[in-house]
């Protein structure tokens, strides 16, 4: 692929994410990735809570909420040694919320997922992305009190985080929730946030073991955003025994008149490693986002720098760089190499259709070993919202192995296809 048709691929992407909206705040707040807008698609609303003036009416006037979701997913494999995946699983969210009474309120969730029997694959045929190896996934995954006083939040217990690098990553059936401790404050659109995070659970944490260690004693963190026109993200991680982690990004954006529009935005990580865990990583990388109406197009580039024997971390979730792709990130290759990521996709929304188109080009150098790697993914994706609560979604991945002249683990195509209600 030339550089001038890298350039014409890459003006097609993150702008699916520009479109998408932070159900918490009457502030707009721009997705950065494929990744995070596949996540959002079906993401349930934040409800407001109640505001009573006894302890009984705490639990009388509390909010039953969640999502039913039924997911169907396969993997299509061109290596000869790997068979094909697929399984349809049904579950989804039931969330019990207390109304707040002096400041306090709390939750309870519990997330479920089960394999359909006859429409899943069994044994090496099994895609275990839903609901684990065994076929069935139940946990409470969010259990938390909560006190808040004017713009000081404090939550204690199983819960959502949505951080640069710790997500909830809602790409699959269960998403991620961390047992933490959360402290929140607002000043003049600034949202400062400090906590202590112990353990997590949802797809990424591997369902099979359900909650897993953060770190080795946890991890710390710190950090302030801000969106609205301008926005920043700055943020500070102590992942226990594995590394510290400042994550920066900055951006604008430019109005040119009432359908037009430019948004961009650059951003920096360096990890440095602890406790000889092989973890460190200096990448940066930019956004570009020009968006005419409903149609939409996008550019985004991340550069991985070689440290010598040492590998990135994306973080608990889907991580934060902009070329985060449904399935590909750049810590797949940016290990012991340089790794040069593009991806760039269209977006089209027409009333309650979505369309996304994106693709990515991963590029690693040769290592200390002398290996390259370059993988290719594309992203197709639809979604239909037959009301505010009810939607049908699908995307199609294509994933490419280009530095190898035979098929490897990283040749195969997907097909996810949810029906998702949330309540």
């Amino acid at each position: 692929m030339t550089q001038l048709q890298k350039i014409t691929c890459s003006i097609l992407l993150l702008t699916s994410a520009v479109l998408a909206e932070d159900n918490s705040s009457n502030k707009q707040e721009r997705s950065h990735s494929v990744r995070e807008v596949v996540g959002k698609v079906g993401a349930l609303e934040v409800k407001n809570m109640s505001i009573v003036d006894n302890f009984k009416r705490m639990f009388s006037e509390g909010k039953v909420s969640g999502r039913i979701r039924a997911m169907y997913g396969g993997y299509i494999q061109k290596k000869v040694s790997e068979p094909d995946t697929y399984a349809l699983a049904v579950g989804g969210i039931l969330k019990y919320e207390l109304a707040e009474f002096n400041g306090f309120s709390g939750a309870t969730a519990v997330y479920t997922s089960h394999d359909v029997s006859g429409l899943t694959g069994k044994n090496s045929k099994h895609n275990p992305d839903f609901s684990s190896s065994s076929g069935s996934y139940t946990e409470m995954a969010e259990a938390y009190l909560n006190y808040n006083y004017k713009d000081l939040n404090f939550r204690l217990g199983r819960q959502i985080i949505d951080t640069p690098l710790a997500d909830s990553d809602d790409i699959r059936m269960i998403q991620n929730s961390f047992n933490a401790v959360i402290v929140t404050y607002e000043l003049k659109g600034i949202t400062f946030m400090a906590g202590n995070l112990q353990s997590w659970q949802g797809y990424d944490a591997d369902l099979d073991n359900s909650w897993q260690a953060i770190g080795d004693k946890g991890a710390n963190l710190v950090g302030a955003s801000y969106h609205d026109g301008v926005e920043f993200n700055l943020w500070y991680y102590n992942i226990t025994q594995n590394t510290n982690a400042i994550y920066l990004d900055f951006g604008i954006e430019y109005k040119i008149n009432e359908d037009v529009f430019i948004h961009t935005v650059g951003q920096y990580l360096k990890e440095n490693e602890l406790e000889t865990s092989g973890y460190a990583a200096n990448i940066y990388g930019a956004l570009f986002e020009f968006v005419i109406d409903d149609l939409a197009f996008s550019v985004a580039f991340d550069k991985s720098k070689k440290i010598a024997g040492k590998q990135s971390f994306s973080g608990s979730g889907g991580g934060t760089m902009f070329t985060s792709m449904d399935t590909m990130i750049i810590d797949e290759i940016a290990n012991d190499r340089d790794v040069f990521a593009y991806v760039g996709g269209i977006t089209y929304n027409m009333d309650n259709f979505g369309f996304l188109y994106a693709h990515g080009d991963f590029i690693g150098n040769a290592n200390s070993a002398g290996k390259k790697a370059r993988i290719l993914e594309h992203d197709i994706g639809a979604e239909y919202n037959v009301n505010d609560e009810f939607l049908v979604s699908a995307i199609y991945v294509i994933s490419e192995d280009k530095e190898s002249s035979i098929k490897t683990s990283y040749d195969w195509n997907r097909v996810q296809i949810m029906v998702n209600y949330n309540f």
